[in-house]
């Protein structure tokens, strides 16, 4: 097939022709090096190079094809998804998959502690993991064999989360991972309120399965039993468990809902799988050990006669450009290694992929059709349409040249719900020759390849604003100021002039309303496999039967789930845009007041008294509040102990958070990140709750403090604060290295296990 009129990627991707925030973005995470830091990568068209060169060796005329998709590249047009850019061609024992769901959690400690294992593992080749904990028995529940009561699937997320924050201290990228909990289990009302505590779960996004006997349920205001294993522990008004879920989400922006049997009812391999539970973005609805490529085509690059009466999108083109990526990823299922072989096996069996779209709010502004309209509406259905239908065409040709996935059984595949929406045509080519990839199309979250590939908007959500300022890094560490505008506005801008104001059409998240959201993600979804990540913003102000609508509008819509996001006292504001202010003669840091806070000769406060597994001694934590407006707040914090061996670390801390406090502002911040902060060697728990180290641990009584005096939100459900007079908590010791139970005592010098009786002398 001809390549397509466009200029070429050697003369278009060189770091001098992008943004500067572009170039540093590709430097920072895609540009190939040696191991001492020296550029493989010397522009851009070579990472490209790269890639289009890994992803073509497995075709006939490798040389071909290598151009081919050198081709689809250029200019950004398909941007593979970030870990096929960074790894594909390096050598490096990475994955090039985005999404992982795990393997089911027997509700045994064996099963439990081998799928972290296997977590541990995934994350550490750089997957994004997700996990159902509804196979774990409720809090309470009797454990047969040993006579103890169950802890409870939520102490074994806090396991998790420890894990996820230690593998990622070996590395730069943050991990994530997607915890989901089914409706009717037991545990389902603290699984909702998990991080009303600032700072718990932090890896983790959290998700209800919601069934559709649970939503006809809320709409007849009927009773909802809490079961497991067939006994019923507990039963609620599902209309109350409903708004329980809705107050949670309207305060702070968690759990999402997913819809999880109709994802289940249009699944295209709901004859050989159930899926329990997604990727940590949502996009990726996926069976154990289901593994998911992602690639995005990007709809702004391919808008002819943008911003006039004939602009319309290159439909030829599209099909084109979407036969190309659909090989590319399918190639990229045999080149890319896997951390667990039956991550391997699962992929090879079902070659799923997940072609999405980018810049699609751009695409529409140059078309000159309003986000939310229904002109926006009609060609979002019109553009998605034309990628599934032309998705189904290359997988099927490419069925015919070197066979179906593995587990396709032709009229269980045609009989499934989304495949009988296709055109009759489509259909009768999957009949005559299979399906190459059992799912295609899936829309994921593309912030980082969409600012890479200059600043298009991201996925299918609306431009956040037209334009920002970012903070960037010298090479000599100083630090300067850049704007970043929207794609679309400086195309606009380089066509009309930069006087010319903008038309009605460029608006913004900040201007659009929920049912703008959810109209949106709707017409895309009709022609989805798997599923969308999107975030419904919200005004602060909204009221909260008007955000319960939004989820009912939402699975009314033939939605497969729904995220919202309205700003909130406890996770703040995704992104925030912030008017330019006035100069002002003394430089500040966001939040916090130009000058210290003068300290009295006298202040208030309280020592509370914490103790620890490895530690002989007590530490006593002294902290100080003063008034600011006549509202307390903490000053300064000291902490000390007959232990030597905490001195330097202590000392520092203090210091360093004394100072913080000084300085004013919103200082909760603090508490959150001491909470955040894990040991290696294993926490303990304290007040049923597992806190993954003894600095955590002075973060909660910091946070649980702040509380208390007023400065912070009272945290409902929360454990009693450690008080002056016995120890905060009864510590049943830190993890054990060996057997990893939570037991490890300290005895005459030595650690010691009560359970497997490891032992290590000091």
């Amino acid at each position: 097939m001809p390549a397509l009129d466009h200029p070429s990627a050697a003369s278009l991707l060189t770091p001098d022709a992008l943004a500067p925030i572009a170039t540093f973005i590709w430097d920072q995470k895609y540009r190939l090096r040696q191991a001492d830091g020296t550029p493989v990568d010397r522009e851009i068209a070579d990472t490209w190079r790269r890639v289009a060169n890994a992803l073509a060796q497995l075709e006939a005329d490798p040389a071909a094809w290598e151009a081919r998709f050198l081709d689809a590249m250029a200019d950004f047009r398909f941007i593979p998804a970030g870990r096929i850019v960074a790894g594909a061609g390096s050598g490096r024992r990475v994955t090039l998959f985005n999404c992982f769901v795990m393997g089911g959690i027997e509700d045994d400690l064996g099963s439990i502690f081998a799928n972290l294992r296997e977590a541990a593992l995934t994350m550490q080749q750089g997957g994004g993991i997700g996990y159902d904990f509804s196979s774990l028995r409720p809090k309470g529940a009797l454990v047969r064999g040993v006579g103890a009561d169950a802890s409870g699937p939520l102490s074994f997320m806090d396991v998790w989360d420890a894990m996820c924050r230690t593998i990622m201290s070996a590395g730069s990228r943050r991990g994530a991972m997607m915890a989901t909990l089914r409706c009717d289990h037991p545990d389902i009302e603290a699984f909702i309120d998990a991080k009303r505590e600032p700072g718990r779960l932090r890896s983790f996004n959290l998700s209800v399965l919601v069934t559709d006997a649970f939503m006809a349920a809320v709409e007849a205001d009927l009773d909802w039993d809490l079961s497991f294993g067939g006994q019923v522990f507990r039963t609620v008004k599902a209309r109350a468990l409903w708004d329980r879920i809705m107050r949670a989400t309207f305060a702070y922006a968690e759990p999402g809902v997913l819809f999880i049997d109709r994802i289940n009812a249009r699944n295209n391999l709901a004859y050989c799988e159930t899926i329990h539970s997604t990727n940590p973005c949502s996009e990726q609805p996926l069976p154990p050990y289901g593994a998911c490529l992602l690639g995005s085509v990007n709809l702004s690059r391919l808008v002819l006669d943008p911003f006039t009466p004939a602009a319309r999108l290159d439909e030829a083109a599209l099909d084109d450009l979407v036969a190309t990526a659909v090989r590319m990823l399918d190639n990229t299922i045999d080149v890319s290694g896997f951390p667990l072989p039956e991550q391997r096996q699962e992929a090879h069996a079902k070659r799923r992929i997940g072609l999405g779209v980018t810049g699609l709010a751009d695409a529409l502004i140059m078309c000159r059709a309003t986000y939310g309209s229904d002109e926006a509406v009609r060609l979002a259905d019109r553009w998605t349409a034309r990628i599934n239908r032309a998705a189904y065409l290359a997988s099927a040709a490419l069925a015919a040249e070197k066979g179906a996935f593995p587990l396709y059984d032709r009229d269980a595949y045609l009989a499934g719900e989304t495949v009988r929406g296709l055109d009759a045509d489509v259909r009768a080519v999957i009949a005559e020759h299979g399906i190459r990839n059992a799912l295609l199309t899936s829309i994921a979250p593309t912030g980082t390849i969409s600012l890479w590939a200059d600043n298009v908007s991201s996925g299918i959500e609306p431009i956040f604003a037209l334009a920002y300022t970012r903070r960037v890094k010298n090479p000599d560490g100083s630090l300067r100021e850049e704007e970043v505008s929207d794609h679309a506005v400086r195309r606009y801008r380089a066509l009309f002039g930069s006087e010319v104001p903008l038309p009605e059409y460029f608006v913004t998240a900040q201007t659009l309303t929920p049912r703008d959201h959810v109209r949106m993600q709707a017409a895309v979804q009709r022609h989805v496999d798997s599923a969308i990540s999107k975030t419904v913003n919200c005004p602060e102000d909204i009221s909260f039967e008007a955000f319960k609508d939004i989820y009912l509008d939402a699975y009314a819509s033939g939605c497969k789930g729904c995220t919202t996001y309205r700003p909130n006292a406890i996770t703040g504001s995704v992104l925030e845009v912030t008017p330019p202010a006035p100069v002002a003669p003394v430089p500040s840091v966001q939040g916090m007041s130009p000058e210290p806070l003068h300290r009295e000769e006298k202040l208030a406060g309280a020592t509370y008294k914490l103790r620890w597994a490895d530690s002989e001694h007590a530490l006593y934590v002294t902290i100080n509040d003063t008034e600011q407006d006549g509202r307390r707040r903490p000053f300064e914090i000291f902490i000390n102990s007959k232990n030597m061996d905490h001195y330097a670390w202590v000392v520092a801390l203090t210091r360093m958070i004394s100072a913080v406090f000084r300085r004013g502002g919103d200082v909760a911040f603090v508490a959150e990140e001491l909470k955040a902060v894990f040991d290696p060697r294993g926490g303990q728990w304290q007040n049923g709750r597992y806190v993954p180290s003894l600095i955590a641990a002075i973060g909660g009584i910091l946070e649980r403090h702040m509380a208390e005096t007023g400065f912070l939100p009272t945290l409902e459900g929360a454990a009693p604060l450690a008080s002056p007079a016995p120890a905060a908590g009864q510590p049943l010791g830190a993890l054990c290295p060996k057997c990893s139970q939570p037991g490890l005592l300290k005895e005459a010098g030595c650690l010691s296990c009560r359970h497997c009786g490891w032992s290590k002398c000091e």
